[in-house]
């Protein structure tokens, strides 16, 4: 006998009262997801394994995992930080645009930019150890020789012959900089060549050095005592490395340094603008990389430090969100700015990563948010009660909001933003230099689009009006009435029509502008110089400008959300979600469908190991296969502990979607609030037809 008077902790959503608000956030539990990137703004949100190496290079990152993989994440300009597949990888090196990995069979593999040919490697397969530079490649050979590639000689930067390594076999370690190469010999001296402008090739007389390290313009050693020294351009005082005699491995970037003690923490010097040199407190780290080893090419104030248990850590310098790829699958929105990034998570609190500047990618704490907008340097997010917050750079007051708990949508332009109320009107502030913020007067806008300084609205008659700069017409849509979504690149927009088709204008150099056919597109997203469309059957396609690899969006029909940033594009990747069965007994066992009754009740008993919070009661229970949904639900615990669930649904509704008679299956769902869902199936009988 169940004992509902025993439990007061009670759940009961009542008779479908249930505001738009509240739908927004069904829609975001039942829909979370993980989210993935590509262009500039590479995110690997899946878990990375356990990782055994870590390179950094310009604007990017890559991680060598325990079982031969390679991951990637960060700027992901020429695809440098797209790794090939496979399980054989044994080394990696990251350097300016391309990257290489060395192969457990002793061959090499290059991807990214390849225009010295410095991601086209020599045949072989005897080589041991890969270094990257700026332009060019080198590789250590089992003999103890050593071979280069990619841009040589010359007299650009007095770059000299880079790739021209010194003969000998008796070489046990390499090192690229910018312009400029390092390797250590059996005996413990150094060698250099390449650009010795600043004596960066040049290193210290010696035969006791145990590793090397080669910066921008400058160069590291390790020396047997567990000293270092420096030698090359001297700013930001890279030349002064930290005393003592415990170090045990160096890395070097641009302008800064890093050196793992044998205690395993960290020390770094040099420029500390981003906070590169300031690693974070610990000691169970076992191996550092820097910004690409000083190759100079964006991004190269950040540092990682790989952790005894796999993990990574990243500080300094997040434009291109190298230092911090989120994970997670409990996604429902997603932001793309100019170059930062922001995703609305299904608790309604919100995560950013990419360029931090004026900390637009720190959003506020909290959980009541619903919708968010990421601009140029600015930030904007929705809350429940109807009220916006922004952050980010302030100087035309594009991130300070009005007052106001009516507000349904929100957009934000370079340095601008506007509102949608409730009552249909829309309200601007921020940069108007081009009337941008200024929106046009009116009760009837449905939804609305902001990017570089021109701005969209949909009316509630299916056509759109554009205001602020029209340089490229990109303000001027074309007219009808049967547009049903919009989206505002920087000089060009996008309009998705009822039938699923998608029409462009504005500026239109890289083909932006022009989509693809078809009539089964269903979402639509404008960049910088590219777009994006998802398609009904849960694909992306991409058009436009792709040197980043920003219109290239990844395989798959899973699909649930895009956005577009300057450089970068994301996407929401739908999770399926878990299926747990459990009991369930339908009531009334048989359906008179002339007899009486307002329910059709479903009651389920739930496994031991799961609890009272574990069901999700913002989504009510559905009957799939007739397309019907409870009218109510009512989670309490019976007399013996167990978890109870009775769903009910409306009797005339469950007849009325019958379409046969006798016994029929029936499979009743509920949600959890992982995301997962339990069902139950059930036999009812019909003992009479519909006239």
């Amino acid at each position: 006998m169940i004992n509902r008077e025993s439990k007061k902790r009670r759940l009961t959503l009542g008779w479908l009262a249930v505001a738009a608000l509240c739908c927004l956030c069904i829609a975001q539990s039942a829909f979370a997801g993980s989210i993935v990137g590509w262009g500039s703004q590479v995110v690997d949100s899946s878990d990375p394994g356990k990782l055994t190496a870590i390179a950094a290079g310009g604007g990017y990152s890559l991680g060598l995992k325990s079982d031969g993989s390679i991951v990637g994440w960060g700027s992901n300009s020429y695809g440098k930080a797209t790794p090939p597949d496979g399980n054989n990888f044994v080394a990696i090196a990251a350097g300016g645009w391309h990257s290489l990995a060395l192969k457990s069979d002793g061959s090499i593999v290059g991807w990214g930019d390849n225009y010295y040919g410095q991601t086209t490697p020599p045949d072989g397969n005897d080589f041991v150890a890969i270094a990257t530079g700026l332009w060019h490649s080198l590789a250590l050979k089992s003999d103890g020789s050593i071979v280069g590639w990619g841009i040589s000689g010359g007299s650009f930067f007095d770059r000299g012959q880079i790739t021209d390594a010194p003969d000998g076999n008796d070489f046990l370690a390499i090192a690229a900089g910018r312009l400029h190469s390092l390797a250590l010999k059996s005996d413990g001296s150094i060698v250099g060549w390449g650009s010795n402008i600043y004596g960066q090739s040049t290193p210290p007389v010696g035969n006791d050095f145990v590793a090397i390290a080669a910066g921008a313009r400058h160069g590291l050693a390790l020396k047997s005592n567990g000293s270092i020294v420096c030698w090359g351009w001297y700013s930001y005082g890279l030349l002064t490395p930290p005393d003592g005699n415990d170090f045990v491995a160096i890395a070097a970037s641009m302008f800064h340094s890093l050196a793992l003690r044998s205690d395993g923490s960290i020390v770094g010097w040099g420029d500390n603008y981003y906070g590169q040199t300031t690693p974070p407190d610990g000691n169970d780290f076992v191996a550092i990389a820097t910004g690409g080893g000083g190759i100079g090419s964006g991004g190269n104030g950040h540092s990682l430090g790989l952790k005894s248990d796999g993990s990574i850590v990243g500080w300094g310098d997040n434009y291109y969100g190298q230092a911090r790829p989120p994970a997670g699958s409990d996604f429902a929105a997603i932001a793309a700015g100019g170059s930062h990034s922001l995703a609305l998570k299904s608790d309604g609190s919100i995560v950013g990563w990419g360029d931090n500047y004026s900390g637009k990618a720190d959003p506020p704490d909290g959980s009541d948010f619903v919708a968010i907008a990421a601009g140029g340097l600015h930030s904007l997010a929705l809350k429940s009660d109807g009220s916006i917050v922004g952050w980010g750079w302030d100087y035309f007051g594009q991130a300070t909001p009005p007052r106001g708990h009516n507000f349904v949508a929100i957009a934000a332009g370079s340095d601008y933003s506007f509102a949608l109320k409730s009552n249909g009107s829309i309200v601007g502030w921020g940069w108007d230099y081009f009337g941008q913020a200024t929106p046009p007067r009116g009760h009837n806008f449905v939804a609305i689009a902001a990017d570089g300084a021109h701005s969209l609205a949909l009316k509630s008659d299916g056509s759109i009006v554009g205001w602020g700069n029209n340089d490229y017409g990109q303000a001027a849509p074309p007219d009808g009435n049967d547009f049903v979504a919009i989206s505002a690149g920087n000089v060009h927009s996008l309009a998705l029509k009822s039938d699923g088709s998608i029409v462009g204008w504005g500026d239109n150099w890289r083909g932006q502008a022009t989509p693809p056919e078809g009539s089964d597109f269903v979402a639509i997203a404008a960049g910088g110089e590219h777009s994006l469309a998802l398609k009904s059957d849960g694909s992306i396609v991409g058009w436009g400008v792709n040197y980043s690899g920003q219109a290239t969006p990844p395989d798959g029909n899973d699909f649930m959300a895009i956005a577009a940033g300057y450089h970068h594009s994301l996407a929401i990747r739908r999770e399926v979600p878990v299926s747990i069965e459990v009991a369930m007994k339908l009531t009334p066992q048989a359906l008179n469908r002339k007899g009486r009754g307002k329910w059709i009740k479903a009651h389920f008993i739930l496994p031991e190991d799961l609890a009272f919070d574990d069901v999700d009661s913002n989504i009510l229970g559905r009957i799939e296969s007739l397309g019907i949904e409870a009218d109510y639900m009512d989670v309490f615990v019976d007399e013996d502990g167990l978890i109870r669930v009775e769903m009910a649904f409306d009797r005339t509704a469950f007849c009325d979607a019958l379409t046969d008679s006798g016994s029929i299956e029936i499979t009743v769902i509920g949600f959890l609030t992982n995301g997962q869902y339990f069902y139950g199936t059930d036999t009812i009988k019909i003992k009479n037809r519909n006239p």
